[in-house]
């Protein structure tokens, strides 16, 4: 599966009693499905997800699912430290139509959390998972740090196609990009190359099949059948591309995907080889974010440069300092529903917003 572009991991809206404010995830995807982000992730760092309940975690994947345009890739936060529960929150992510599952690295017990046991719980859960596997790595939060020999190893498994790393290590990056050239797999893409899911094929066989019932109940009532004919499901328009009712795709290589999670440093990941974000930063501004994604993309380096270097300040001071909170608010600002977060975070003071509106002025939501 294709992983290229921009994904926001997408906060958990609250109302002021700490209480899940659905209707506000729904019309943040919905805006987030309007913009050029490749995908959305629910249920990341950015999104709360280990202060909330297993039932608020299923309802907000629900929610956000329910909410998301059909052409987006949706990526579902269900990391949790056994493999067990790990897999009991992936199925269910599946049964609501997510395409990928990012699985945080457990670590709790971090003294036993050796290259083994990571390779143990990664291949179980990748063994068994109905969805693919994005591994997921935030030194910063969980106080340990994936060794990149150990994704190596695991980039071979042909269920596990990603890392978001967001350690901000641009040595680690190129090590895994470069100790991972040797993994070879065909993902499907629309014909403009962009990423074509299972759920999106399922839905153009059944919007054809829907439309080949309307052409054969009108043809029955008029008597000329002979004249509309029913489409094909899928079939092939030329060697390179298959047709799937409205849905014209292709076979693109790709490799084991290495997506960076530091929004200050995309322009050099992507250079390195990283062939996308899921970036905090992206929740408030995703197109600030794909705008140096989309530079670099057109083969424009200089203004990929130009347009990191205008929020790398803002990346690093609203995301890396300020956290949840910052990021919040930022979005606020930019016209989605940050709101507040639940404690142990706690409101920011009136000079941190001040901060944090000098910092965004002028960068594009």
């Amino acid at each position: 599966m294709l992983l290229s572009g921009i994904f926001p991991p997408i906060t958990t809206p609250f109302y002021q009693d700490g209480e899940v404010y659905y209707k506000k995830i729904e019309a943040n995807v919905e805006r987030y499905s309007r913009t050029p982000v490749a995908g959305i992730v629910v249920q990341g760092s950015t999104g709360e997800a280990i202060l909330l309940s297993d039932q608020e975690r299923r309802d907000v994947l629900k929610a956000a699912m329910a909410a998301a345009a059909p052409h987006k890739v949706m990526v579902a936060g269900t990391g949790i430290e056994s493999a067990q529960e790990t897999l009991r929150l992936t199925e269910y992510a599946a049964g609501l139509g997510y395409d990928v599952a990012m699985v945080r690295t457990p670590h709790y017990y971090k003294k036993q959390m050796a290259p083994a046991n990571l390779l143990a719980f990664y291949r179980t859960v990748a063994d068994r998972s109905p969805l693919p596997i994005v591994i997921y790595n935030f030194p910063q939060a969980t106080g340990y740090d994936i060794p990149a020999e150990v994704v190596i190893e695991l980039a071979n498994h042909s269920n596990i196609v990603a890392i978001k790393e967001s350690s901000g290590n641009l040595d680690k990056v190129k090590q895994m990009v470069d100790g991972t050239r040797q993994v070879k797999r065909q993902a499907t893409v629309t014909e403009t190359f962009e990423a074509v899911t299972p759920r999106m094929i399922k839905a153009a066989v059944a919007e054809s099949e829907k439309q080949s019932r309307e052409l054969v109940s009108v043809a029955s009532l008029t008597g000329a059948a002979e004249s509309g004919g029913t489409p094909e499901t899928a079939k092939p328009s030329s060697s390179a591309v298959t047709v799937v009712g409205k849905l014209k795709t292709r076979q693109k290589e790709v490799g084991f995907q290495v997506m960076t999670g530091a929004a200050h440093q995309l322009e050099p990941s992507l250079g390195l080889g990283a062939v996308g974000a899921i970036l905090a930063f992206a929740c408030p501004s995703p197109m600030a974010c794909y705008e140096i994604f989309a530079a670099l993309k057109d083969g424009d380096n200089a203004l990929a440069r130009e347009k990191q270097d205008r929020v790398r300040l803002a990346a690093q001071r609203v995301v890396g300092e300020l956290g949840v909170p910052g990021v919040k608010y930022a979005m606020d600002l930019n016209g989605y529903y940050g709101g507040p977060s639940r404690l142990p975070f706690l409101p920011l003071s009136g000079e941190q917003k001040a901060e944090i509106e000098k910092l965004m002025a002028g960068i594009k939501s």
